[in-house]
């Protein structure tokens, strides 16, 4: 009687016979096939192939080092131009093995290979980012150093029409916040550059100005470019970090405001003491020189701006595949996965109907009331404790170089101890505090000799300038991190700008020219306001905890980082610093979010 074998066990074997050292592929079984597989099989079985016994196959090249071995799914998802595929099978796979069984098929991540992508965006991504802050915000806030280097003089304003100056661009910039949706629309390689573009050329037309009805016009469509860029940067910053590491980096991008201001009044210093007898007057040579700039600058951001972790040209295609691949873990979904998945109006709804959203909102309207302020009236504060208009625009400097270096201290501190309120809370009751002494020196200054006086004053400005700039990075980062799906983050976002953006059109009132030269009402307000983001920061702590305790059943907190079974040397499916799906889902598959406080 003959013995049939079937044609997979032929095939494996005709494979596993090759020798030789071509590179072409062979395939061989993951396991140990035995000799009972040639054994005769009954006709009822001979024309089944006899594919589980074999088993899934592993692909044998010899490219490289001598019997090197790739198991698994390829890691690499990307096609030769580094663009994300479509319709990867192999990045479907992966996705379906992490959903379920958590098969050890996938693709794996050391440590220091993830660690290396995050360091790479922390080199190319954000500084670049924050340097484009850094001029949006110098443009922004540079009107407040010109209106002492011979703008009000010049065009002959009021006070009421500069405060309408400030005014014009803070209400095109709420109007026209929607336009961070664009990050969704256009590649934000474009949408960016336009922005940085347009914001460049206006801030510059600022000086052919002669009247206060063209600048009020600028002013307003300053605003609007202005709107488009800035409030959608941590959004697009949490779709290439995790949330336990937004912190810092958001505090690298909000620092550059802190640091803009700084750097205006330093180059505003330089400008009046070199342009004074100039062909131009020193405060239209200071929107030229701090606006023309970032013109320039828009040409970089096309090519250095990347549109999404897989196609970031600065790594290199294995490390835009672990970029991508590791926020799985943590936010559950990336651009990839909303194509196919379609847009989440659920989770639309689910964050405009928590009241946790318009808490942190109200938090950044009360803390804008003071960000949007003093960088535009500390030149004129300083001015009125009895400096000339050159020594103000000199110490106007140094207040924001310190708050630039505790913003990152504070995000930095804050993103490895992976808690917000305690910081947002001593941050708001130190600048409280701050504005309150200013306040009761100048109500009281009658009892104070003028030294005493302007001494307690201008140190006062320090603490109170570095706390709202570290609050308002804490609030940001805050209100996104505990959003897995990124329209819940877009959604906060939102409603974080269109109420919180409301606090300029108070702030940039506080300081009229009638309250100098010690402007009580202003700071009490500013102290005010910096009290109840103290407040709502601790009574969000305590709902945010509660909810924790209900996610655990038991009380106890855990951390979302964690990842057990695993030894620390091991390479592993789970990326460090992310938690798996099954920590952050019940049976149902509704999330059960360990929240960051």
């Amino acid at each position: 009687m003959a013995h049939h074998i079937p044609p997979s066990s032929s095939a494996a074997g005709n494979a596993s016979s090759e020798s030789g050292s071509s590179s072409t592929p062979r395939y061989t079984p993951v396991s140990n096939v035995s000799d009972d597989d040639d054994m005769p099989v009954p006709n009822y079985k001979r024309h089944k192939p006899k594919q589980s016994s074999l088993g899934p196959l592993r692909v044998q090249t010899d490219f490289g080092e001598s019997g090197a071995e790739i198991t698994g799914p390829v890691s690499d998802i990307e096609d030769d131009n580094g663009l994300e595929s479509g319709d990867d099978s192999e990045t479907k796979s992966v996705r379906a093995s992490r959903s379920g069984s958590r098969s050890k098929s996938g693709p794996r991540f050391s440590p220091e290979e993830e660690r290396e992508v995050v360091r790479i965006f922390d080199r190319r991504l954000v500084p670049f980012l924050a340097l484009l802050y850094l001029l949006a915000f110098l443009d922004r806030s540079n009107i407040g150093n010109a209106r002492i280097a011979g703008l009000q003089e010049d065009l002959q304003l009021s006070s009421s029409q500069y405060e309408w100056l400030l005014t014009a661009f803070y209400i095109t910039y709420i109007l026209f916040e929607w336009m961070t949706l664009m990050y969704r629309v256009i590649p934000p390689h474009i949408y960016i550059s336009i922005c940085v573009c347009a914001w460049g050329l206006i801030a510059s037309f600022q000086c052919l100005t002669t009247s206060f009805g063209a600048l009020v016009i600028l002013r307003a469509l300053l605003g609007i470019a202005e709107a488009a860029f800035g409030p959608g940067v941590p959004f697009y910053l949490s779709l290439f970090y995790r949330r336990q590491e937004l912190a810092f980096r958001n505090g690298l991008f909000i620092s550059a405001a802190p640091l803009a201001t700084s750097f205006a009044s330093s180059l505003a210093w330089m400008i009046v003491k070199f342009s004074s007898n100039g062909l131009i007057s020193p405060w239209r040579m200071l929107f030229l020189i701090e606006g023309f700039p970032s013109v320039i600058v828009a040409v970089f951001a096309w090519v250095l701006i990347p549109d999404s972790p897989g196609r970031a040209r600065f790594l290199t295609r294995r490390q835009r595949a672990v970029a991508r691949l590791r926020l799985e873990e943590s936010n559950k979904s990336n651009y990839q996965q909303s194509v196919e998945r379609g847009f989440n109006w659920r989770e639309i709804v689910k964050t405009a109907s928590d009241p946790k959203a318009y808490m942190a909102a109200f938090m950044f309207f009360s803390c804008n009331v003071a960000f949007s302020s003093m960088p535009v009236f500390l030149p004129t504060i300083i001015k009125d404790m009895g400096f000339s208009s050159l020594h103000a625009q000199a110490l106007s400097a140094p207040p924001y170089l310190i708050a630039f270096i505790v913003v990152l201290a504070t995000a930095w501190a804050s993103d490895r101890s992976r808690t917000r309120s305690p910081y947002l809370i001593a941050h708001a009751l130190v600048s409280a505090a701050a504005y309150l002494a200013i306040a009761a020196t100048g109500y009281f200054h009658d009892y104070l000799s003028a030294d005493l006086h302007i001494l307690i004053r201008y140190a006062c400005v320090f603490p109170a300038i570095s706390g709202f700039f570290s609050a308002i990075t804490l609030i940001i980062t805050w209100s996104m991190d505990n959003r897995t799906e990124k329209e819940g983050k877009g959604a906060s976002i939102a409603i974080l700008n269109i109420i919180g953006q409301c606090g300029p059109l108070l702030g940039t009132r506080l300081y009229p020219e009638s309250d100098g030269p010690w402007y009580v009402t202003g700071m009490a307000v500013c102290s005010f306001f910096m009290i109840i983001v103290a407040v709502l920061a601790t009574v969000l702590r305590v709902l945010l905890q509660r909810a924790n305790k209900t996610a655990t059943g038991d009380g106890a907190l855990f951390d979302v980082s964690h990842v057990s079974g695993q030894d620390d040397g091991e390479e592993r499916d789970e990326l460090m610093g992310g938690g798996r799906r099954e920590d952050l889902e019940d049976h149902t598959g509704d999330q059960k979010l360990v929240y960051i406080i």
